[in-house]
C-alpha cells in the first residue's frame, strides 16, 4: 500500500540536498570569500618563508663560527705530530695540482716536510720500462705482456698463453714491489737502483727529490680507456708497489676529495691502507696527519668512512 510519510520524507531529502548545493555554488563563485581563502595562504607561507630565511641565517652564522674554531683549533691539534718526517706523494695516474696543494698544507703544518711527488704513467709504458731496465731480468716486461700466437700466425688462448701472462703479471707485481721499496728507502738504493734507472719511462711527472721517506700519501685516480691487459698490467705494478713499502715499514694513506666519484677508498681498504675521503676539508687534513703518525682507519664523511678523525685522545706522535 503507497503510504505517504515516505513520499513526503523522499521529497524532504531531495530538497535539502538542494539546497545544499545552491549554498556551495554560492560559496564558490563568492570572489570575496575566494579571495580572503588566498590571501590567508599567502600570508601563511610567506610567514614559513620569512621563518626559513630566519632559521638559514643562524644556521649559516652558526656554521661559520664552528668553522673558525676549527680552523683555529686545528693548527693545535697536529702541531708536531709529524715533526721532521719527510714524507712523499704518489699519484696513480693522473697528477692533481690541488691535491698536491692540500698534502703539501696538511704535512707542513703538522711539522712534516713533503719532500717527494711523483706520477706514476698509467697505463704503463712497459716497452719503455724494458728497455731502461737493459741486463736486468725485467728486460723482458714488455716481449712477454705480448701473447704468443699459434702457429696459425692468429693469437689464441693455449694454456701457454695463459701460463705466460701470468707469469707476465707475477713479473710486473715484482717490478712494482721493488720500486715501492726503492721509492720509500732512499739512500743507496735511489743512487745505484733500478728507480733512477726507469724513472724517466715509469713517471709523468716528479718534483722535489728522491730519499728516505717516513709515510707515503697515495692519490689514485679511477683506470679508464685502458685495454683489459693494460688494466691487468697497471693492478699488478700498483698491488706490487704497495706491498713494497710495506715491506720498508712506512705507513701509506690513500687520499681523496670529497667530490671524488667513483670512490677510490674501497680499492685503498683492499690494500689495507688508511684513507682520507676529504682531503678538501680542515678535518680531512687533520685526519691524514693523524694517519701518517699511524693512526689507522677510514675517516671522512662517505658511507666508507669509520669515523671524521681518529681517536686522538692520548695520541702522541710515534717515533
Amino acid at each position: 500500500m503507497f503510504d505517504y510519510r515516505y513520499h513526503a520524507l523522499s521529497l524532504a531529502a531531495v530538497l535539502l540536498a538542494l539546497a545544499v548545493g545552491v549554498v556551495i555554488g554560492v560559496a564558490i563563485g563568492d570572489s570575496n570569500l575566494v579571495s580572503s581563502a588566498k590571501s590567508g595562504i599567502v600570508h601563511d607561507l610567506s610567514s614559513e618563508l620569512n621563518g626559513a630565511h630566519r632559521q638559514a641565517g643562524q644556521l649559516r652564522t652558526q656554521l661559520a663560527g664552528e668553522e673558525a674554531f676549527a680552523n683555529d683549533l686545528y693548527p693545535i691539534a697536529v702541531h708536531g705530530m709529524l715533526g721532521s718526517r719527510n714524507i712523499g706523494l704518489v699519484f696513480l695516474g693522473t697528477s692533481a695540482d690541488q691535491v698536491n696543494g692540500l698534502v703539501r698544507e696538511a704535512v707542513t703544518q703538522a711539522g712534516g716536510d713533503l719532500m717527494t711527488v711523483v706520477a706514476v704513467r698509467e697505463p704503463l709504458d712497459l716497452a719503455g720500462l724494458a728497455a731502461a731496465a737493459a741486463g736486468t731480468h725485467y728486460a723482458t716486461l714488455a716481449s712477454e705482456s705480448t701473447p704468443a700466437k699459434t702457429s696459425s700466425g692468429s693469437v689464441g688462448t693455449s694454456g701457454t698463453e695463459r701460463t705466460a701472462a701470468e707469469a707476465d703479471t707475477q713479473l710486473v707485481q715484482r717490478f712494482g714491489a721493488l720500486v715501492g721499496r726503492q721509492l720509500v728507502s732512499g739512500g743507496a738504493l735511489v743512487n745505484r737502483g733500478l728507480l733512477s734507472r726507469v724513472r724517466s719511462p715509469l713517471l709523468s711527472a716528479f718534483d722535489g727529490r728522491l730519499g728516505k721517506l717516513d709515510g707515503l700519501v697515495v692519490m689514485r685516480a679511477d683506470p679508464t680507456g685502458m685495454t683489459p691487459q693494460q688494466a691487468q698490467a697497471s693492478a699488478a705494478f700498483e698491488s706490487g708497489l704497495l706491498a713494497g713499502v710495506a715491506d720498508v715499514g712506512v705507513p701509506a694513506v690513500g687520499v681523496e676529495l670529497s667530490s671524488t666519484e667513483p670512490s677510490q677508498v674501497p680499492w685503498y681498504e683492499s690494500k689495507d691502507l688508511s684513507s682520507v675521503d676529504d682531503l678538501d676539508a680542515t678535518a680531512g687534513r687533520a685526519a691524514l696527519a693523524y694517519a701518517l703518525a699511524g693512526s689507522h682507519g677510514a675517516y671522512g664523511t662517505k658511507p666508507t668512512a669509520d669515523s671524521l678523525l681518529p681517536n686522538i685522545v692520548g695520541t702522541t706522535a710515534q717515533p
